[in-house]
């Protein structure tokens, strides 16, 4: 048990940066604490911290053994939960890596259902478009769009996007509504550039049963992707963008999709989180709030009228 209370202090001071901080959390002392890292130290031989007045920083050993303790911790944090009878209440931090536009406008709001209903949750939420690694960088949970290729991650698929070609009115008004694809070849393009990349996005439609891609004439390039359809709206020219993005203003009428007999097959949305592990109940309370979202929404499509 001292061992484990070690590798506790450990976990929790790299965790936070600070032996106060990690003291805040485990309800104890900084010199406590400090003592503890010192023994695991002793016994390793090696050193784990860099140590300066106001913080410190895991060394290149201590990175390494902090991923292994982190593991570790999680699996003895599922057990509890598992022996305290059927999955426990979720409780604790779900550190959850999203995608700008979707995070924001779908799973923000589930999660924020989730964290009403069960008070001993908190949410540390990443919104951006990059890859994550997230064995590496400690995240719980992920969405994702696409097919998953890494062999270390589980996907739930709970729900799926299309891409959709859009313009305005008054932009189809002027420059002709486009029957074929390569009538896009005479119009202007709103174009999304990837901020990780800097790479101009490509469109993808279905054509004779095939994936086929195009890189669109640019008019406008934006690396927001609320920035592309405001700038369909505006009537600057065509976008293609995921579903999601896009519902209001059809529905609304400030924007037209056109091509719609070509469009790619649609693309799964999936919660992805680390394999080889106990699901912590804060995880699984995450997966299960997603799966009914899309759940409900695959209901809502099978409705009369829809």
């Amino acid at each position: 048990m001292q061992g484990l209370q070690q590798l506790v202090a450990f976990a929790e001071t790299a965790k936070h940066g600070s032996f106060a901080a990690a003291a805040r959390k485990l309800g104890t002392a900084p010199s406590t604490l400090a003592k503890a890292v010192g023994r695991l130290e002793h016994s390793l031989g090696v050193k784990l911290f860099h140590r300066t007045t106001r913080q410190v920083r895991p060394t290149a050993d201590g990175e390494r053994l902090f991923e292994r303790c982190r593991r570790v911790l999680e699996e003895v944090e599922a057990l509890q939960s598992e022996a305290a009878g059927t999955r426990g209440a979720p409780a604790g931090l779900l550190r959850v890596d999203l995608p700008v536009v979707y995070g924001r406008r779908v799973v923000l709001p589930v999660l924020a259902r989730l964290v009403e209903r069960h008070p001993a949750l908190q949410l540390d939420l990443r919104l951006h478009d990059a890859y994550t690694d997230l064995i590496r960088e400690g995240i719980d949970l992920a969405v994702r769009v696409g097919t998953l290729s890494d062999s270390r991650l589980v996907a739930r698929r709970f729900s799926e996007q299309s891409l959709l070609l859009c313009a305005s009115p008054a932009y189809l008004r002027e420059h002709g509504v486009p029957r074929t694809i390569d009538d896009l070849a005479r119009h202007h393009a709103v174009v999304h550039r990837l901020p990780t990349s800097g790479r101009l996005r490509s469109w993808v439609f279905a054509s004779d049963g095939r994936r086929r891609e195009l890189d669109p004439r640019s008019r406008v390039q934006v690396n927001d992707g609320d920035g592309v359809v405001q700038g369909a709206c505006l009537g600057l020219g065509l976008v293609q963008v995921p579903d999601y993005m896009v519902a209001d203003e059809i529905a609304s009428g400030r924007l037209v999709e056109v091509l719609s007999s070509c469009r790619a097959p649609a693309e799964p949305i999936s919660a992805v989180y680390p394999s080889g592990r106990l699901v912590p109940p804060r995880v699984r309370a995450a997966i299960d709030a997603l799966q009914s979202l899309g759940n409900a929404a695959a209901g809502a499509s099978a409705q009369p009228g829809n």
